[in-house]
C-alpha cells in the first residue's frame, strides 16, 4: 500500500501534490479564475482556466470566475462578457459570478482598519518620486516623508480621497512595511489610486480604487478561496498576498493559500494583452477574433476546438519552469482532434481543367465516399462526377520526374472514390500557358465496383470536382502571424511588428463539392489532401467563406530542417 501511495505521489504534478495535502484539513476545494476584463483571453489564460476549473472538479469542490474589475480606465463591458463567452465555449461552468468591485465597500474599510492599526498612510509624493526612493534590490528605500502622520490626518485625508477632493495622481493610500526590505513589493507598496474615470458597473460611485496586490487576496477570502493559483511572476507578491491577509484576519481563520506555476509561453505569437491591443488598434489584424490571433477568441473562429485546447494544456502540463511550447503542439492537438471528428470534402483551390474525352458528354453519374475514414459509424456520401473536372494545378507535372507520382503526360492516376485516368493531350494558351488536360478514363476501373480493373493499382491517387456541381467558395489561408519564433526578443532587436509574416492571411477561390450545401457557420471540415477548415461568420448564402485551421501538416518543421 506505501509503495502504491508513493507512486501515486510521483504522478501527481506538484500542485496536486498540494491539493491531497490540504484535503487533511481543508474541507473542499474551492478555486477561482480571476481576470482583468481590459482585453480577450488568449491561449495562456486557456492553461490557467483549465488549472483552476480543472482542480476544483477533480477534488470534488467548484471554482468561480471572479472579474478583477479594479481599473475603469482599460476595462470595458464588452470584455466582461467575451471572457464569459471564452470561458462557457472551452466548457467550464463557475459556481459563481463575481467582480471585484462587489467588495470596494469592504476594501474600503479594511483600509481603514490598516489605517487605525499604524499600517497604511496617505502619501502625497508622485508616482515617479516614489519609483525612485524605492531604492534598488540591493540599496534600501528612502522612507516618504509622510509615512508618519498622525492615524487621524491619515484617516481625514483618505476619507476626502474617496469623496474626490483630489485630482489623479496627487496622493494616494500606502502600506507602511519596510523600505528596507529585499524584496521591493513590500517597499511601502501603494494601495489606493485615484482614478476620476467611469466604472463599468459601479458607475461613478468611486473615484479611488484598490490595486490588484490589495483587492486580490481579500477578494479571495472574502469568496472563501482556498487555493490561490497565479503565474510565476506573482510569487515575490505572494509574502505582500499572506502580509495583507494577516492584517485583516481574525486568530486562527482560515485564509487563502497563493501557489505560483509556469505561465504558457508560446513561440510565433506574443501573449502581452498590450502588444495585443496594438496589433488592433494599429489595424495588423482584423479583430480581437482575428483567426491569426492567439486569443481564444480567434482560435475559435479558426476552427479550433475546445478539446484540442483542453488536451493542449493537459500535455503542457504543470511546472514550477519556465518553457518556451512550440505551437507546433497546439496545431498537432487540433490535427488529432480534426481527423478524428471531420467530415472529408474535396475541394480545389488551384483549379486545372480535365476532360475526359470518351466519357459520354452531357451525362453523370454518383460515386461515394466515406464521410470521415476515422470513424466506424460514418456514412457514405454521393459525389457527382462528370466528363469535365477541375483537379489541382499541382497535381499536374508537364515534365515530370521519375518520382513525381500524380498526372503527367502519358500517366495515369486514380481519381479518388471514382476512374484511373490518363494524360493523353496538353491544352495551352497563345502565352504557353496550360490552360486543359484532355484525359481518357478507364470505365472499368470505378473505386468500389468490384471488377477487377476496380482493383488495378497506380502509383497516384488525386482530389478532384465536377466542373458542372461545384460551388465556388472564398477561402482565407491563415498561417502563424509571426515569422520568427520570438518576435519580442529576436537577436536582430527590431521592433515585433518588423516581424509580422506578411503570408500569414491568403485569400483564394475555390471550388468545392456539393455536399456542403446548407452548412452553418462553425462547421469544420477536412479538405482533402490540403487540410482542415472552418466555415466563418462573414459567410452570406451566396458566398461561403471558409477559414484554413491548419495544414494536414507541419510545414514549418520542413522550413527548419532546410535551415
Amino acid at each position: 500500500m506505501a509503495e502504491n501511495s508513493t507512486e501515486h505521489k510521483k504522478s501527481l504534478h506538484f500542485i496536486e501534490q498540494l491539493i491531497e495535502e490540504d484535503l487533511k484539513i481543508y474541507p473542499h476545494i474551492v478555486t477561482r479564475f480571476p481576470p482583468e476584463p481590459n482585453g480577450y483571453l488568449h491561449i495562456g489564460h486557456a492553461k490557467s482556466i483549465c488549472l483552476n476549473f480543472g482542480m476544483a472538479e477533480q477534488y470534488g469542490g467548484y471554482c468561480n470566475l471572479r472579474f478583477d474589475d479594479t481599473n475603469p480606465i482599460r476595462e470595458t463591458i464588452e470584455y466582461v462578457e467575451a471572457i464569459k463567452k471564452d470561458v462557457e465555449w472551452l466548457g467550464f461552468e463557475w459556481e459563481n459570478e463575481l467582480y471585484a468591485s462587489e467588495y470596494f465597500e469592504q476594501l474600503y474599510e479594511w483600509a481603514v482598519l490598516l489605517i487605525t492599526k499604524g499600517k497604511a498612510y496617505v502619501c502625497n509624493m508622485s508616482v515617479d518620486e516614489i519609483a525612485e526612493s524605492r531604492g534598488t534590490p540591493t540599496i534600501p528605500g528612502k522612507e516618504s516623508p509622510y509615512r508618519n502622520r498622525s492615524v487621524e490626518e491619515n484617516i481625514d485625508l483618505f476619507a476626502r480621497m474617496r469623496q474626490g477632493e483630489f485630482a489623479d495622481g496627487e496622493c494616494m493610500l500606502r502600506a507602511k512595511i519596510d523600505m528596507t526590505s529585499p524584496n521591493m513589493h513590500m517597499r511601502d507598496p501603494i494601495m489606493y489610486r485615484i482614478r476620476h474615470a467611469h466604472h463599468h458597473r459601479t458607475g461613478d460611485k468611486w473615484c479611488i480604487y484598490p490595486m490588484y496586490d490589495f483587492a486580490h487576496g481579500e477578494s479571495d477570502f472574502i469568496e472563501g478561496i482556498s487555493h490561490s493559483f497565479c503565474t510565476l511572476e506573482f510569487e515575490v507578491h505572494r509574502p505582500l498576498y499572506e502580509w495583507f491577509l494577516e492584517q485583516i484576519a481574525e486568530p486562527g481563520q482560515r485564509v487563502p493559500k497563493q501557489r505560483e506555476f509556469a505561465r504558457l509561453n508560446l513561440n510565433y505569437t506574443v501573449m502581452s494583452k498590450r502588444k495585443l491591443l496594438q496589433l488592433v488598434e494599429e489595424k495588423h489584424v482584423q479583430s480581437w477574433d482575428d483567426p491569426r490571433m492567439p486569443t481564444i477568441s480567434g482560435l475559435r473562429r479558426r476552427g479550433y476546438t475546445p478539446e484540442s485546447i483542453r488536451n493542449f494544456s493537459a500535455k503542457v502540463g504543470v511546472s514550477k519552469r519556465e518553457n518556451v511550447i512550440d505551437v507546433a503542439l497546439l496545431e498537432h492537438c487540433v490535427r488529432e482532434d480534426l481527423n478524428a471528428a471531420s467530415p472529408r470534402i474535396m475541394a480545389v483551390l488551384n483549379p486545372l481543367k480535365v476532360v475526359l474525352t470518351n466519357y459520354p458528354e452531357n451525362e453523370s453519374e454518383l460515386v461515394y465516399g466515406i464521410s470521415n475514414p476515422e470513424d466506424e459509424q460514418s456514412e457514405k456520401r454521393a459525389i457527382p462526377f462528370s466528363r469535365e473536372l477541375y483537379i489541382e494545378h499541382t497535381d499536374f507535372m508537364e515534365d515530370a520526374p521519375k518520382k513525381f507520382f500524380r498526372l503527367a503526360p502519358g500517366r495515369e492516376v486514380r481519381l479518388k472514390y471514382g476512374y484511373i485516368i490518363k494524360c493523353e493531350d496538353v491544352i495551352k494558351d497563345d502565352a504557353g500557358n496550360i490552360i486543359e488536360l484532355h484525359c481518357t478514363y478507364d470505365p472499368k476501373s470505378k473505386s468500389g465496383s468490384g471488377t477487377e480493373e476496380s482493383k488495378r493499382k497506380v502509383k497516384g491517387t488525386i482530389h478532384w470536382v465536377s466542373i458542372a456541381d461545384a460551388i465556388e467558395t472564398e477561402v482565407r489561408l491563415y498561417d502563424r502571424l509571426f515569422s520568427v519564433e520570438n518576435p519580442l526578443n529576436a537577436e536582430d532587436g527590431k521592433d515585433f511588428l518588423e516581424y509580422i509574416n506578411p503570408d500569414s492571411l491568403q485569400i483564394t477561390r475555390a471550388l468545392v463539392e456539393p455536399s456542403i450545401k446548407g452548412v452553418e457557420v462553425g462547421y469544420k471540415c477536412q479538405f482533402e489532401r490540403t487540410g482542415y477548415f472552418c466555415v466563418d461568420p462573414d459567410s452570406t448564402q451566396e458566398n461561403l467563406v471558409f477559414n484554413r485551421t491548419v495544414s494536414l501538416r507541419d510545414a514549418w518543421a520542413k522550413q527548419s530542417q532546410k535551415k
